[in-house]
């Protein structure tokens, strides 16, 4: 009953228009620098759900010392600490939100709105306590939290079940050959310029730079695009490629992620010439 509803979710097109006004105001208020250190470009990491685990743990937490005779005080002070990071946390899930498809950013709309509940409900509750109503302010709490955990299960199928900050090109490496894999003659490949060889089942983009072949997995690992579609900026070691689908930039000698949405590298493949012959193989 709870994956259908979930699967009617993610194909409910009526959330579209609100879901396309948003995106465009999250990428319109962050610049590009913003939005690399919000999604965990400059870590290797998604950085939500690392920021998550503040108010998570602190909720969770202030929860059990509610259930405590003489510790509302110490609960209170958790959940101030929730509530303040719970800003970061939202911060950060919004700009990864921004990057993805319609049927991944209906059910994180709704994984959203649920946590902006969560976290109003724990306001309400320090305004409680505050106010001296430690009944009321309890009873917030807890719904909250209640609220919360079904935030994190939608959270959880966005992830797990879609694919959301999942790395889509390490599969890829995994079904290449074990031993060195025949590309083709290195005059082949054109200078400057990214090209696309099958090697088994999996695409990988070259790129040359005189008598220098590098490799990687062409599938984008943010949301599986053709980075063989994309552009090059910049010269010598410092060439990157652009994804033409949401511009997650990659150095090409290394596969280093350069600005997101991608936060983690792109896998590389090792490279050896022999007679002329370019052939590649697992890192």
């Amino acid at each position: 009953m709870l994956r259908q509803m979930i699967s009617r979710l993610e194909k409910a097109s009526a959330l579209d228009a609100l879901s396309d006004r948003i995106q465009g105001a999250v990428q319109s208020a962050t610049p590009r620098r913003l939005r690399d250190v919000l999604h965990g470009t400059w870590v290797g990491h998604p950085l939500h759900p690392v920021l998550v685990q503040v108010p998570v743990g602190a909720f969770i937490s202030a929860s059990v010392l509610d259930a405590l005779p003489g510790q509302s005080k110490a609960a209170t002070t958790l959940i101030r600490v929730g509530v303040a990071g719970a800003v970061p946390a939202i911060a950060a899930g919004w700009v990864d939100w921004s990057s993805l498809s319609k049927d991944q950013r209906r059910v994180g709309l709704v994984h959203a709105a649920g946590n902006a509940v969560a976290v109003g409900l724990y306001v309400g509750s320090l305004a409680a306590r505050s106010s001296g109503r430690w009944g009321l302010g309890r009873f917030l709490a807890y719904a909250g939290l209640s609220v919360a955990g079904g935030g994190a299960y939608l959270g959880g199928h966005l992830s797990y079940e879609q694919g959301a900050g999942v790395n889509m090109a390490s599969a890829d490496v995994l079904k290449l050959p074990e031993d060195w894999a025949e590309v083709g003659l290195v005059t082949s490949l054109p200078e400057g310029k990214p090209t696309v060889r099958t090697v088994g089942d999996v695409r990988v983009l070259l790129y040359r730079q005189g008598e220098d072949v590098t490799a990687m997995i062409e599938q984008c690992g943010h949301q599986g695009a053709p980075l063989g579609e994309g552009d090059v900026e910049g010269t010598g070691a410092d060439a990157c490629v652009v994804c033409p689908w949401h511009g997650s930039t990659f150095r090409l000698v290394d596969g280093v992620v350069r600005h997101g949405p991608a936060a983690g590298d792109q896998p590389t493949l090792r490279t050896r010439i022999r007679d002329g012959v370019l052939s590649v193989a697992t890192p």
